[in-house]
């Protein structure tokens, strides 16, 4: 496991993660620590736990409403494949009709080609 320091609220915490993954968790501590900073900002100095505990609901309330438009677009998404699918059904019904059909008119000219040429 790596291990990387990342800074909430001007304090140093260890953390350990997969290989790989330090960068990420660092980047993901820089943007809670915006939370943090945010807070301490708007309301002053009301207690770490406090602070940590209103980012944390903030967070979660962000990700609510992304779970939210996720699942909508997620509708979304079924709704045009739907549309996509009976848009070809129909269009491979509209080419089966019309392979027919060219078939027949090909079949009749034939047929009026012979007709033709035993009249001449």
């Amino acid at each position: 496991m790596a291990q990387v320091t990342v800074s909430i609220d001007g304090k140093q915490y260890r953390m350990a993660c997969d290989e790989g993954q330090e960068d990420h968790l660092i980047d993901l501590a820089e943007r809670f620590d915006r939370y943090v900073s945010h807070l301490k900002d708007s309301f002053g100095e009301i207690g770490d736990q406090r602070l940590t505990v209103m980012a944390g609901i903030m967070v979660m309330d962000e990700l609510s409403e992304l779970q939210k438009r996720v699942t909508g677009m997620e509708s979304e998404v079924l709704t045009l494949r739907k549309t996509r699918d009976d848009a070809l059904s129909k269009a491979d019904k509209s080419d089966s009709v019309l392979t027919s059909a060219l078939g027949a008119l090909a079949q009749r000219m034939e047929d009026l080609e012979t007709s033709l040429a035993v009249k001449a």
